[in-house]
């Protein structure tokens, strides 16, 4: 996919297109990534399956939320210099293949590849599509911010009530053993993947100089 398709400047929305098409965008961003608070549906078939201690078990987690606020805070100026279908893109390739080197390390028995697969590359995933919805909302929303950031809130803590039930179905169709949970890995890893790319194909950025119906400098608010 050609680096034009994922420029800001071919995400600028063309006469009378819908805000409202933003926050299904951003949600599509946000329940996914917010899986990473169901980890715990994991630990005990990890331990179980791999022999590893809880202290190993629970370090994908640890490595992916660390790496949220790092990527956050390093890739934020990308963010607004090449768009946020950019960030999107880049965000949904980093979380989905995070599950499928998570999948292949399960297989191999090396778990070292999950640490590195869910925590360090998909928790880079989590940093950038975390802060570009946001950024997107607001550009959208600004008569509403309140909203837009509950909008992008809600469906990070949505994502895990999704994740969670999800997850443990799953195990238990598949197993928890050594098999089972690379299966889900990989099923979760394609099903984001999927479920992402509806944020980063439809988001689009307001024109220069936009502004709300009904919103303006003469009817901005005193306040």
């Amino acid at each position: 996919m050609g680096r034009g398709f994922l420029d800001r400047d071919s995400t600028v929305a063309p006469p009378g297109w819908s805000r409202w098409l933003v926050p299904p965008a951003a949600l599509s961003i946000h329940l996914a990534i917010g899986q990473v608070y169901s980890w715990s549906v994991f630990k005990l078939p990890l331990e179980s399956a791999l022999g590893i201690s809880g202290v190993a078990s629970a370090l994908p987690f640890t490595l992916g939320i660390v790496m949220l606020g790092v990527s956050a805070a390093v890739f934020g100026t990308a963010v607004d210099s090449r768009g946020p279908r950019w960030a999107m893109f880049t965000a949904t390739a980093c979380f989905a293949s995070g599950f499928l080197i998570a999948s292949l390390g399960v297989s191999l028995r090396q778990y070292w590849l999950v640490v590195v697969g869910y925590g360090l590359i998909g928790g880079i995933g989590l940093g950038i599509g975390y802060i570009s919805p946001v950024s997107t909302l607001m550009k959208w929303f600004p008569d509403r911010p309140g909203m837009a950031t509950g909008f992008a809130i809600m469906g990070f803590g949505g994502g895990a009530l999704i994740a969670s039930p999800w997850s443990n179905q799953m195990l238990s169709t598949f197993g928890r053993d050594v098999p089972g949970i690379a299966q889900t890995f990989l099923v979760q890893g394609i099903a984001y993947a999927v479920f992402m790319s509806v944020g980063w194909l439809l988001i689009r950025v307001p024109p220069e100089g936009w502004t709300p119906a009904g919103r303006g400098p003469s009817r901005a608010p005193a306040r």
